[in-house]
């Protein structure tokens, strides 16, 4: 397997662009950047899960697993889906265990993860979302209010419910943690809440 990259491997000109194209292939995601002039044909990979280093201590073939997808920004969300997910399988999850559920946007995240936590059969719950800064404080509010959120349903649930908001400068920071150069930052979520299920086994 490769490192994980975000490398623009064509273009192509089009009419009338859709916002994102995907066409999944194995471990492949592929996203028509609309912010890229010309349009750029990005190749996401999944990567080679720098964050995972072999299955679980847990079996983990009985755990269910929420994901919670924030819609905004789709061509970064979607990615970090995708490393989460791959990340849970390489972790030894069953495909039919991973749920996921979308919501409109980031500030919407913390409702939708008190929801799925608060099922019996609900072990962990990983939120996924991308904030990029504006001209505005608007972008301060929705950070704080999401992370907060966040906090609160790992407390108030006692389950791991992870943080994986991207909260960056501009749109070319997101991309390179979601596939890029930094990881997938998806990725480490999913292994941060499988870490916490195991330390939750050891503190027992």
């Amino acid at each position: 397997m490769g490192e994980a990259s975000l490398q623009p491997s064509e273009e192509r000109e089009m009419p009338h662009p859709s916002p994102l194209l995907r066409g999944e292939g194995d471990r492949l995601v592929y996203i028509w950047d609309r912010d890229s002039i010309p349009f750029l044909f990005f190749k996401i990979m999944a990567g080679s899960l720098k964050s995972v280093s072999g299955r679980s201590k847990l079996n983990l073939s009985h755990r269910k697993f929420v994901v919670v997808v924030a819609e905004w920004n789709e061509d970064v969300t979607e990615a970090l889906y995708q490393g989460a997910h791959h990340a849970l399988l390489s972790l030894g999850a069953k495909k039919n265990n991973i749920i996921r559920r979308n919501v409109p946007g980031s500030f919407e995240l913390p409702l939708m993860a008190q929801w799925s936590a608060e099922k019996k059969s609900i072990d962990a719950v990983i939120c996924i979302g991308c904030v990029v800064q504006g001209d505005t404080p608007h972008f301060d509010y929705i950070c704080q209010a999401v992370a907060n959120g966040i906090m609160n349903v790992n407390l108030m649930t006692n389950k791991p419910v992870a943080f994986g908001v991207l909260t960056t400068l501009n749109k070319k920071q997101a991309l390179e943690r979601a596939g890029g150069k930094y990881g997938n930052k998806g990725e480490e979520a999913a292994v941060t809440v499988v870490k916490m299920l195991e330390s939750r086994e050891q503190r027992d």
